[in-house]
């Protein structure tokens, strides 16, 4: 692919707004969740927020945020490799720091969602069911 292809492909790639998580946001509303999205106070600005049970969730791209990167780490180039590996640094930081900050944290990969949206969403409530018991430690 020559370089301005590449470049044209690449400026199409959405950072927010994208198809799994528009899906997300759909079950949510279903669901009758009240949530915010991409909320910039917080670290990492996590795609959805339920501020009143101080639930985050991370709908992940495959790709860009390293899904079972081991196992494809060498087929990228040095300049590509590098690049996701910070993106999976960055999140396991941010992550972290909505921990310290008393959130429960829920990560949704891209192809978990495709595959089973209902999962996806019995996963959230679970969450939201403990945090309202206070019990919400840990990820799903």
């Amino acid at each position: 692919m020559s370089p301005e292809k590449r470049s044209a492909v690449m400026a199409k790639i959405r950072g927010r707004d994208t198809g799994p998580e528009r899906i997300v946001a759909g079950l949510l509303q279903d669901a009758g969740l009240t949530f915010e999205s991409h909320a910039r106070d917080l670290p990492g600005r996590p795609d959805f927020v339920l501020r009143d049970r101080q639930v985050a969730i991370l709908v992940d791209g495959d790709f860009w945020h390293g899904w079972r990167f081991p196992e494809w780490r060498d087929k990228l180039s040095p300049a590509w490799e590098a690049k996701i590996e910070a993106n999976r640094q960055r999140d396991r930081r941010n992550i972290r720091r909505l921990r310290r900050l008393g959130w429960a944290v829920i990560r949704l990969w891209e192809h978990q969602v495709k595959r089973d949206p209902a999962k996806c969403l019995s996963r959230v409530l679970l969450l939201v069911e403990r945090a309202s018991d206070g019990q919400a430690a840990g990820q799903l």
